[in-house]
């Protein structure tokens, strides 16, 4: 069996195998003009291009013996049928809405064919209303798919992901309003195929924002569990987060960025250069527990990485924890570390929050599945001083080397703002406020109280007071997390279609 030119992928990365006809022109090229009738088949496989994008290639063996040909591609079909972590049927939330209204044509012309290559049959569903993918997700017959896709935008994957973890934790009888709860770990994968105006849960898990990359991901049943933060306000279930939990700073711009919609994703920077102007500060007090199980620290110069051994070791550390949770309840209960003052920014990311304008994100060194957020204090400064912090984001400077930045590696927090503090002694009314802080550096100005808000994965939480609690590797990607070296790892492997053939 032969083929033109050296290929060598791995069994895990072959897309699929075809029986390949022959046209004249090719039957004429060297060697096989003297062949009476070659036959051929077509492997298709990922290859790997800079960035960490993915591209489906392909590769003809040809040969004269029809029995040999047939048994190749018999035998490189049972081969994939192994690979028991592949999807066969997937159910598919597109929003045509998002942003540059591209999803559709995104999902038909770039995804659709690859997955119809990969035999993967589809249920797809076009989203009409917001909360659409989310209300479905708790009346379908979710065990009959082997992942639920979404083709959109950070909102998007936010909407499956709560419908995804909501419908989970009703079949198993869990309430999700107690912040205690033990919630049930999602066994389903979700797929991201970035069609968004901001696509961060994607570049964050994958490296790259392409649809085709992502597309193939899924195709070869990739798995990346990843840390899922809940939100709640006195007892009451507010949101999930995988990504930033934004307050001052990000939940200024995201406010103000919402009554701007008219202008598409321009809005994020006429709203941050306003927010920046404004330099408002918010009073509060952070309380958090320490996540004393993970290796790591925020500090450190390791980002994660495909089979992250700090996520890893930190899963084992917490399952550990948890079977002595009994015993050690109360002292656990004393390791709350508390914190007051005035911060021009509160920011807890369970992941890098990494995108193309800050390819190293919030926190370089952050970890998608190890059970802990990292929680950034920004407190108070000069205007100068937190452009030179905000300027970091985009260079690969220390973001975190500055007196006024602190940073701590946290499994839960709760943060107070001053004015629901100084409420406290009428607890009735607490829910009804919108809490918020004297604008003490714009005194001549009419806002009397400058309200800020949580920026909850590109959604608004009005709340000021929240209790925070991250649940390690609550639910599944379809993604590998970031590869140090895709060429690298595709030359390393044993199992290959070169050894086959």
């Amino acid at each position: 069996c032969v083929h033109t030119g050296n290929c060598f992928v791995p069994t895990s990365e072959i897309i699929a195998v075809e029986e390949t006809e022959l046209n004249k022109k090719q039957r004429n090229i060297g060697k096989w003009q003297k062949m009476v009738k070659p036959h051929a088949f077509t492997v298709y496989y990922v290859k790997k291009a800079r960035n960490h994008r993915w591209r489906c290639s392909d590769v003809t063996f040809w040969c004269v013996d029809e029995h040999l040909c047939n048994q190749w591609i018999q035998t490189l079909k049972e081969l994939l049928e192994t690979q028991k972590s592949r999807p066969k049927h997937l159910l598919v939330y597109i929003n045509p809405y998002g942003g540059k209204r591209q999803g559709k044509r995104i999902y038909e012309h770039k995804v659709a064919p690859l997955f119809s290559l990969a035999s993967i049959s589809t249920d797809v569903v076009i989203t009409e209303h917001a909360n659409h993918a989310k209300d479905n997700l708790f009346e379908v017959n979710i065990n009959k798919y082997d992942g639920v896709v979404c083709v959109g935008g950070d909102g998007m994957f936010s909407e499956v992901m709560h419908g995804l973890i909501g419908r989970m934790q009703k079949d198993s009888g869990i309430d999700q309003n107690n912040p205690k709860a033990p919630l049930v770990q999602c066994n389903i994968r979700i797929g991201i195929i970035p069609a968004g105006s901001t696509d961060c849960v994607c570049y964050s898990t994958v490296g790259v924002s392409d649809p085709v990359t992502s597309a193939l991901h899924i195709i070869v049943g990739d798995c990346q569990p990843l840390d899922v933060s809940s939100v709640h306000h006195n007892n009451t279930f507010l949101k999930y987060s995988v990504s930033l939990l934004g307050y001052g700073f990000y939940g200024d711009i995201l406010k103000d960025s919402e009554k701007k919609r008219w202008m598409g994703p321009m809005r994020y920077d006429y709203s941050g250069f306003k927010t920046f102007l404004s330099h408002h500060y918010y009073e509060g007090t952070i309380s958090f527990q320490p996540a004393k199980h993970t290796l790591g620290s925020p500090r450190d110069k390791d980002s994660c990485r495909t089979g992250c051994y700090v996520c890893k070791r930190s899963e084992q550390q917490l399952a550990e924890q948890h079977k002595d949770r009994g015993l050690k309840y109360e002292e656990d209960e004393e390791e709350w570390k508390v914190i007051k003052g005035k911060f021009l920014a509160i920011n807890a990311v369970n992941m890098s929050c990494a995108c193309p304008r800050s390819p190293k994100g919030l926190s370089p060194a952050a970890h998608l599945a190890d059970g802990s957020a990292d929680l950034i204090l920004v407190r108070k400064c000069s205007r100068f001083d937190f452009l030179r912090y905000l300027v970091r984001h985009t260079n690969q400077d220390d973001q975190f080397d500055f007196s006024f930045v602190d940073v701590y590696r946290v499994k839960c927090f709760q943060f107070t703002s001053k004015l629901s503090e100084d409420n406290e002694s009428n607890v009735m009314d607490i829910g009804k406020k919108r809490f918020g802080q004297f604008c003490r550096d714009h005194p001549a100005c009419c806002c009397h109280i400058a309200n800020s808000t949580w920026n909850c994965d590109g959604e608004t939480l009005d709340s000021s007071a929240i209790e925070v609690t991250v649940h390690c590797q609550l639910m599944k990607l379809f993604a590998r997390g970031i590869e140090e070296n895709c060429k690298d790892e595709a030359v390393s492997s044993q199992s290959s279609v070169e050894q086959l053939l």
